[in-house]
C-alpha cells in the first residue's frame, strides 16, 4: 500500500500538471483571439475593398482599348 507521502508526491505532480495545462489553455485562447481580430479586420477590409471595385466597375462603359503592341 503507497504511503501518504507518495500519495502526496502524487498529488503534486497531478496540481503542477494541471496549472501547466491552464497556462497553456489561456496562452491558446489569447492566439485565437488575436487571430478573431486580425481576421475580423480582414474581412472589413476586403468588404471596403469589394465595395471600391464594385463602384469602379459601372463606370468603365466603353472596352479598353487594346495594348499597344497589338
Amino acid at each position: 500500500m503507497p504511503s501518504t507521502d507518495a500519495h502526496a508526491e502524487r498529488l503534486v505532480a497531478v496540481e503542477i500538471r494541471l496549472a501547466h495545462q491552464d497556462k497553456m489553455i489561456a496562452d491558446l485562447n489569447d492566439v485565437i483571439t488575436a487571430q478573431w481580430r486580425k481576421i475580423d479586420t480582414l474581412e472589413r477590409q476586403l468588404g471596403r475593398l469589394r465595395e471600391e471595385l464594385q463602384s469602379i466597375e459601372p463606370q468603365r462603359t466603353t472596352p479598353e482599348p487594346p495594348p499597344p503592341h497589338y
